[in-house]
């Protein structure tokens, strides 16, 4: 599955639950609260595949899948610049975690990073709309 078709899949369903959330009167801190890991892999098993395996993407605690995905991530399935005779279809915008090849492409390797995943920052960023926090991400080609 390309970035694009991920970030498409994503955003609807993100807003399929935001919207029946909204729908019940929950005000933001209780949509953010629901988006905990702990409940989300109860509620929502569908939302993510590493619910179904009793896994998270990130080792912390107090995991939050509100902001999967990350406002500073950048991606374009045609790619964003050439490494080693690689093409570079993803890169964080802040510098953080890592690249890995795969597939014959660079990618941004964030299985390090938990800087979307806590409270603060999705407060700091919160937007019922999700394509509107990631507005960033896709970089046209």
């Amino acid at each position: 599955m390309s970035y694009e078709e991920w970030f498409e899949q994503h955003a609807q369903k993100h807003l399929k639950i935001v919207e029946k959330l909204v729908a019940k009167g929950f005000t933001q801190e209780q949509i953010i609260d629901y988006f905990t890991y702990e409940n989300m892999a109860k509620e929502e098993i569908d939302f993510c595949p590493l619910y179904k395996e009793g896994k998270k993407c990130h080792n912390m605690q107090e995991l939050n899948c509100y902001l999967c995905g990350c406002p500073n991530f950048r991606f374009d399935d045609n790619g964003l610049g050439i490494y080693n005779g690689m093409k570079i279809l993803s890169r964080c915008d802040i510098h953080n975690g890592s690249t890995i090849g795969y597939g014959g492409a660079v990618h941004q390797d964030c299985s390090k990073c938990t800087v979307p995943h806590h409270k603060a920052y999705i407060n700091k960023n919160f937007n019922l709309d999700w394509k509107k926090m990631m507005k960033g991400c896709k970089i046209p080609s």
